[in-house]
């Protein structure tokens, strides 16, 4: 059986980052859950620049744990980015939504765990909260 994968976008990446966040456990239990090998984190590289703007030190932080995966920002991501943007998605989304639509190596995509679901409305994805 596979595990699940799941990707954090900045709001998530920030609880994770701040212990006194009141989802730092919640999001702490999907990074114990990766480390027991029942499942995969990816954290998109843009969302976390975006949330590292937020919140200093953030990018370093998510970096530095084992068990996240870093999504690098490619040109496939900087395609929908631009199309995203165009229709009033903001640049902490855009990178978490094309990794979580289904590719070559996620063929039914991938949840996204965020805390503002509202922020992903029309965009094909469904965040889990």
């Amino acid at each position: 059986m596979a595990g699940v994968a799941v990707v954090l976008d900045h709001t998530t990446a920030g609880a994770l980052y701040d212990p006194k966040d009141p989802f730092n456990e919640a999001v702490a239990a999907f990074y114990v859950q990766a480390c027991g090998g029942l499942g995969d984190l990816y954290a998109p590289v843009l969302s976390l620049t975006a949330g590292d703007a937020e919140r200093p030190g953030l990018l370093g932080y998510i970096k530095g744990l084992r068990f996240i995966r870093i999504e690098a920002f490619d040109t496939d991501a900087a395609v929908t980015a631009t199309e995203l943007l165009r229709f009033g998605h903001s640049w902490a989304a855009v990178h978490a939504i094309h990794a979580a639509c289904p590719s070559p190596a996620h063929r039914a995509g991938r949840y996204l765990l965020t805390l503002t679901p509202k922020a992903y409305a029309g965009t094909g994805v469904h965040p889990d909260q």
